[in-house]
């Protein structure tokens, strides 16, 4: 049975959260007093995925020492991307990783609270015959600023419109998928290929299944999206805030900076 891998896209700089990201990296913003990334490792954790590989750049230091910890030791590896590469050139630059396995591509800038197991049980088991990716989708109320998706009877992208005005319907790709080596092949061939939605998902089309996340979905790039995550119910934890590095974070300002925002 081909193993799934992961790769989580850490790295970005968080433009639309400064100035609280020029001293604090997007993908660690707490949520319900516990970093993002953090929840993402637990969901990983619990499904058993045991080859995790987090890319890292911006304020990259504060992620790698939060990455340093024992509990993640032995299965979650970080890469550090001195340029961005863009979704795609990641994949490619990091292929012998991923290579003949099932690749869990995951923006780590999303806030994701779903049953993951039936996700991951969707794409091994009951995607249409012939999709080669399963991408999660969720329901959207500003489409605008979404990649938005038309959908044929099974459930396969038909259709995508990558932050257009006008789109049809509020289906967005929730930029959380599953690759089969097919698609890594592709990409791995195809070396002007670096923008995921741009020049990965459209070449695909006809091929790509989803399955809808009808729980919470937000990208917390944005303040107003990173306050409302605050009252969102959270998920469990699989680690006690127990380590240097939780007492540490518990420490941290930014906790008081969205304790202000959300009164």
């Amino acid at each position: 049975m081909t193993e799934f891998r992961a790769l989580l896209l850490a790295a970005g700089k968080g433009t639309r959260l400064r100035p609280y990201t020029e001293q604090w990296p997007k993908c660690l913003m707490p949520i319900c007093g516990h970093p993002l990334l953090e929840y993402w490792l637990c969901t990983l954790h619990k499904n058993n995925l045991s080859r995790v590989l987090v890319n890292v750049h911006h304020l990259r230091h504060l992620v790698q020492k939060f990455l340093d910890r024992e509990r993640f030791e032995g299965w979650v590896s970080s890469i550090y991307e001195p340029n961005l590469l863009g979704t795609a050139g990641s994949l490619r630059e990091y292929y012998s990783y991923f290579s003949n396995a099932k690749t869990v591509l995951i923006h780590a800038d999303n806030w994701c609270l779903c049953s993951f197991d039936q996700f991951l049980e969707f794409h091994t088991n009951h995607r249409p015959v012939g999709t080669l990716m399963t991408m999660m989708t969720f329901r959207t109320k500003f489409p605008e600023s979404c990649g938005i998706v038309e959908l044929d009877k099974n459930g396969i992208v038909e259709e995508f419109y990558e932050k257009q005005i006008g789109a049809l319907g509020n289906l967005a790709n929730g930029a959380v998928y599953i690759l089969e080596p097919e698609i890594l092949e592709w990409v791995k061939s195809n070396t002007s290929a670096n923008d995921f939605s741009k020049d990965v998902i459209p070449n695909f089309l006809g091929k790509i299944a989803t399955w809808e996340n009808k729980g919470i979905h937000r990208d917390i790039g944005t303040l107003p999206s990173l306050v409302e995550a605050q009252f969102d119910v959270p998920q469990d934890t699989c680690w006690p805030k127990s380590d240097e590095w939780a007492f540490e974070f518990e420490c941290n300002p930014i906790h008081k900076m969205l304790k202000s925002l959300t009164k």
